[in-house]
């Protein structure tokens, strides 16, 4: 049995198990996952829904909760979705949040024509990103292992 709600910004809750957002031919789907908030975004991102998206997204933005925004469901990525994908980094750098991007095919061939400079973090696949997390913190766990350690 499904549960739909309807919000004031007109964006449609499919509740099954999980809540999924419409957001004018997009899919938006956040879980938190042990080492990270996964947001997962399906259908199209383009200049129709790229406010209302980047809105949604943004709220998921939380002090030191690293972040996953797959994009590999992403069927049509317009050059305004760059927009949504700079917004969420310049908020997770003021945060001191940190992020990776995974892209589909569609993101992937759209950021591929950008310069370096444009550059963000990614990973292959949301499992590949949560694996470099835990990484990352097993490394920071050693480093912080001998302050630890009593002198005798």
């Amino acid at each position: 049995m499904a549960i739909e709600i309807t919000t004031r910004s007109a964006a449609r809750i499919t509740r099954q198990g999980n809540s999924v957002t419409e957001c004018d031919g997009a899919q938006v789907r956040a879980h938190y996952r042990h080492l990270a908030t996964v947001i997962t975004i399906r259908g199209r991102i383009d200049a129709t829904n790229v406010d209302q998206l980047s809105e949604h997204v943004r709220r998921f933005v939380l002090a030191k909760e690293p972040l996953v925004l797959d994009l590999s469901g992403v069927t049509s990525f317009a050059p305004a979705g760059i927009w949504l994908l700079c917004v969420l980094d310049g908020d997770c750098v003021a945060a001191g949040v940190e992020w990776t991007l995974i892209e589909g095919p569609a993101v992937a061939e759209l950021l591929g024509d950008f310069d370096e400079d444009a550059k963000f973090p990614t990973a292959l696949s949301v499992d590949q990103a949560l694996h470099a997390l835990a990484d990352g913190n097993d490394q920071r766990r050693q480093a912080l292992l001998p302050l630890f350690q009593k002198s005798a």
